[in-house]
């Protein structure tokens, strides 16, 4: 029977169009083209400026909503997306646009604090990035059009505690951030990029690892950089600053140096930026398993369960299991 009052509807939302964050230990990736241009605000405070930005036929318009344009801390949550999805590639595992992820799980990665604040503040970051719409003829995954689009399409708090906590968050990406991420036009950052508190020393890490990589150097006059890191800082406070960066010489992975004619010296430290990892993959679990979780405890996030299962697995070094829906079951019943 195919019609008729008691036929079912279409499935509109079938399980295979979302991708579950469950990798533990991803390593961080940026996509390429936001680390070369500039495309996130500066500013710790409300920035409602339109940014234009022109450089050797790149074109980029960054137009704020009402609450602002998105900023370069907010960028933590594409991070976080793009090193989910990548992980999954390299793992074999099928990936969409749309990704259920934990909040928890987000702040710990991105090194936030998991107070009440931090959801909150959370919450403004996915408005923002929602709300910044970018006009750009940039290319990704071998596409060069004059295109639109916000940095993510669209978010929804999934679930919440009863007093309103974000509990999980289904977030859709952007197409063209997504074809970024399956055609690999991505970079491995230092996880020590997240601990870094100032704006613009998070925007001159990435100008440095995307322009200088494992180079023995990369040199670039002071006017250019700052055109490149998008500040609006007068070039002598821009220039100040960097100084400041010098002097305290805390940037992952790079070292700085000023030299004559007003040119910054970049070179890698000993060790250099993060070498390309194969992560493990961590232990895939049947679906009757999910559901016997869930049974052992009802109303639970059983893909948080299996979120924290991996992070336990991964931190006791990654063990090779003979049965790993019988250990995660037995995991589960410990919790019980």
């Amino acid at each position: 029977m195919t019609g008729g009052a008691g036929a079912l509807g279409p499935a509109y939302h079938p399980q295979s169009d979302f991708f579950v964050c469950d990798i533990f230990a991803a390593s961080p990736k940026d996509d390429l083209a936001s680390m070369e241009h500039p495309m996130f605000s500066l500013s710790t405070r409300p920035d409602r400026r339109i940014l234009d930005y022109t450089h050797n036929g790149a074109q980029i318009t960054v137009t704020p909503s009402v609450k602002g344009l998105a900023t370069i801390h907010d960028k933590d949550i594409l991070i976080y997306c793009i090193s989910q999805l990548v992980a999954a590639l390299n793992a074999g595992r099928a990936i969409s646009r749309t990704l259920h992820l934990t909040a928890h799980d987000l702040l710990v990665a991105t090194n936030r604090e998991t107070s009440g604040d931090s959801y909150r503040r959370l919450r403004e970051a996915f408005e923002r990035l929602a709300g910044t719409r970018i006009t750009t003829n940039l290319e990704t995954g071998g596409h060069e059009v004059t295109t639109g689009f916000g940095l993510i399409e669209t978010w929804q708090i999934a679930r919440k505690t009863r007093g309103g906590r974000m509990v999980s968050v289904a977030v859709t990406l952007s197409d063209w951030l997504y074809r970024a991420v399956l055609s690999k036009s991505v970079l491995t950052l230092s996880r020590d990029y997240f601990r870094l508190r100032k704006p613009l020393e998070r925007r001159i890490y990435e100008l440095a690892r995307k322009h200088c990589g494992r180079q023995p150097e990369w040199r670039i006059s002071v006017s250019v950089l700052h055109h490149k890191s998008g500040s609006a800082s007068p070039r002598r406070v821009f220039r100040a600053m960097l100084r400041e960066m010098i002097a305290t010489d805390h940037l992952p992975d790079y070292h700085l140096s000023e030299e004559p004619g007003d040119i910054l010296r970049v070179t890698p430290r000993r060790g250099g930026p993060p070498r390309k990892a194969v992560p493990a993959r961590p232990p895939q679990l049947r679906p009757e398993t999910l559901e016997a979780a869930r049974a052992l405890i009802p109303g639970a996030d059983v893909y948080a369960l299996q979120a924290d299962w991996h992070g336990v697995w991964a931190a006791s070094g990654a063990p090779r299991l003979t049965d790993a829906d019988k250990a995660f079951l037995g995991w589960v019943r410990k919790r019980v």
